[in-house]
């Protein structure tokens, strides 16, 4: 009787690393989205905290020395921390969000044509919204 081979021992599949193209195109994403982010501090129809933690989530899939810069920045670090702590967003990210979205609404509605265009993005700007101020303001308690 032949004998059977002594069970495996479970391996666990080590991820390949990233082609140079893909980790190219991850960091390309990571500094599009941080420039977004930084014009969204002082734009008021981009949004900052997205965009930045996008740079932050495309960073760790490229750059190192990128996420490390992120996560210790003085103004970025508490954005990427908080999130990472259950999706937190701060109760005065979301009252500031929520003013430039009103404001870019009612710059919309003021300017563009055709109206519908302009409800469109309100419509949107409200569902940002309103899943924004249904995140927690806290990290949770363990």
């Amino acid at each position: 009787m032949p004998e059977t081979p002594p069970p495996m021992a479970p391996t666990r599949a080590v991820p390949s690393p990233l082609s140079a193209v893909r980790r190219g195109l991850y960091l390309a994403l990571a500094l599009v989205s941080l420039l977004l982010g930084v014009v969204g501090a002082f734009l008021p129809v981009l949004p900052t905290t997205p965009f930045v933690l996008l740079a932050a989530w495309a960073a760790a899939r490229s750059s190192p020395r990128l996420l490390q810069w992120l996560e210790n920045h003085t103004v970025f670090a508490p954005m990427i921390r908080d999130w990472r702590r259950g999706g937190v967003v701060s109760r005065r990210a979301k009252w500031m969000a929520t003013l430039m979205m009103a404001a870019s609404g009612a710059y919309l509605l003021w300017s563009s044509h055709p109206r519908w265009a302009a409800w469109l993005a309100i419509a949107c700007m409200a569902s940002v919204a309103t899943w924004l101020w249904r995140r927690p303001e806290k990290p949770p308690t363990l």
